[in-house]
């Protein structure tokens, strides 16, 4: 959808960010319309290159010109020269790149974050009005043969993606087909609500792309023949709004569209099942015991499908570029991963599944790593970044699937790292299981005794492996996961605090403080 303005070719202004930059972002928002007097001017969402935003974005005919994080002033002048009939070639002067730009996408630049990787479910983010509905409607390509498409789909033998999602790194399809021969009216859920601040994979889809986010769930609602679907973010976040514009917007153009439902700030609230919990408004958030799953046994009781953004739009652009999707592949499509830890600013990249996690690291600027987290929260420690993104690979490796690449230098203490990790878990988790409840509490005590002298690595491992094999949902047994790849990856450095020494000295400057 374009403006009459950009139809014919007159100057388009976006401004690019995300929620992190709100207020600056309504700042040069102001700025550029106060300034403009025939150039349209657009608010979009984030691009994923965090040190760039707020990114004035400036089309004349079909290039762009890039200005990252610019004062009012610059975007008062810009504009001004664009009105005045300059090319895009002669603001150049005080950009950071001129792109030539098809009119639908982001362009890339040849240099810096947003070059790495590709865009496709990325694509529109930082370009298009986040709350409008796409012109290419993936509705249209399900409503004729759902069948085809759902045979499709398992042939390709699509994965979904984050902790959020019911089927996890497990085939969507099937869980499709569960659902769809469950006695019950089926409801689908989209579950935005990921209170991992490391983790912006979701958020940057929803901020960047509300109205593809919906379109894949409506979409998605036609192939599982669903009665409702709902949309599932955090209370007051940027998320909740978007997505309930967007909601709006595709009522209006289509007639039908998701109801929004917000839950509360919480790590546990994004567990698929415990967001069930959080739906059903229940006050104390608990695991589900599985079996059943929510494809039987949901919301309500109800045959439910848990997708987590990440996974429609992966799913919406399988059904309308399947030749993008090899089938042969064993994670097929591409991951959207968040690099932050160590770094000057964050960055959300799109990946293929066989790409190695250096490749995501170039987004960001860094110092020497000495060791990386994958996957959030309670992802795995590696000291190497060779290991690619592929569901199976990563889990092969015990390190996370959920979209998160932590890097870390040299100063950082692997053991207060993961000690402060199994300290949140101790204290947030659900308590609905006891390998998770008392498993946490003790692998935090165990861990303070090593500061003490005492290292019972055997103990240790012993709990890590019932936590991992007993507990009822993911929670505990990430937690369990972060601690034994430490041990594993950092043996001299665990023991080196049992004589009172931290190699980093980072736990000494803690301790002087």
């Amino acid at each position: 959808m374009t403006t009459s303005n950009e139809a014919v070719g007159g100057p388009v202004v976006r401004v690019a960010g995300g929620s992190p930059h709100r207020t600056d972002v309504s700042a040069v928002v102001d700025a550029a319309r106060e300034a403009t007097e025939t150039a349209t001017v657009r608010e979009t969402g984030p691009t994923g290159a965090d040190a760039l935003e707020p990114l004035l974005l400036v089309t004349v005919a079909n290039k762009t010109a890039f200005y990252a994080t610019p004062s009012l002033d610059t975007v008062r002048n810009v504009i001004h020269a664009a009105e005045s009939g300059k090319s895009a070639d002669a603001l150049a002067d005080g950009a950071d790149a001129v792109v030539e730009s098809d009119g639908t996408r982001l362009p890339v630049p040849d240099e810096g974050p947003l070059r790495v990787g590709c865009r496709r479910v990325l694509g529109r983010c930082g370009w298009v009005n986040p709350t409008e509905p796409p012109t290419e409607s993936v509705l249209d390509a399900v409503s004729d043969d759902s069948e085809s498409v759902c045979t499709e789909i398992h042939r390709i033998g699509l994965l979904g993606r984050g902790r959020g999602d019911a089927r996890a790194d497990r085939p969507v399809a099937e869980g499709w087909a569960t659902a769809r021969k469950t006695d019950g009216d089926t409801v689908l859920v989209v579950n935005a609500n990921d209170a991992d601040e490391r983790n912006r994979t979701d958020s940057t889809l929803v901020e960047g792309d509300a109205g593809g986010v919906v379109d894949a769930a409506m979409a998605v609602a036609h192939l599982v023949e669903a009665e409702d679907v709902i949309m599932y973010a955090q209370t007051g976040s940027m998320a909740a709004e978007r997505l309930s514009a967007a909601a709006s917007r595709y009522r209006d153009e289509y007639g039908d569209a998701p109801q929004v439902a917000v839950g509360p700030e919480r790590y546990i609230a994004g567990e698929p099942t415990m967001a069930l919990e959080s739906l059903e408004g229940n006050d104390r958030l608990e695991a589900r015991l599985r079996p059943p799953g929510p494809e039987t046994h949901g919301l309500y009781g109800r045959p439910t499908v848990i997708h987590t953004p990440r996974t429609l739009l992966q799913v919406r652009e399988a059904i309308l570029r399947p030749e993008e999707f090899d089938a042969d592949d064993a994670d097929p499509g591409t991951r959207v991963v968040t690099v932050t830890g160590d770094v000057d600013s964050p960055a959300t990249v799109e990946l293929t599944t066989g790409a190695p996690l250096r490749a995501a690291a170039a987004a960001v600027d860094r110092t020497e790593t000495k060791m990386a987290i994958v996957g959030g929260q309670f992802g795995g420690v590696t000291r190497h970044l060779d290991h690619t993104l592929s569901a199976p690979a990563l889990s092969g490796a015990n390190l996370g699937t959920e979209g998160v690449v932590e890097l870390f230098g040299d100063d950082r203490c692997a053991l207060a790292t993961v000690g402060s990790r199994a300290r949140f878990a101790s204290e947030e988790n659900c308590g609905r299981c006891v390998p998770c409840r008392e498993g946490t509490t003790q692998l935090t005590d165990l861990l303070r005794d090593i500061y003490a002298g005492d290292y019972d690595d055997d103990t240790l491992r012993e709990l890590t492996r019932t936590m991992r094999n007993t507990s009822t949902c993911d929670f505990g047994r990430s937690a369990a996961r972060t601690v034994e790849t430490a041990m594993a990856a950092f043996e001299a450095e665990f023991e080196a605090h049992t004589h009172g020494r931290c190699p980093t000295g980072q736990c000494d400057a803690q301790a002087g403080q």
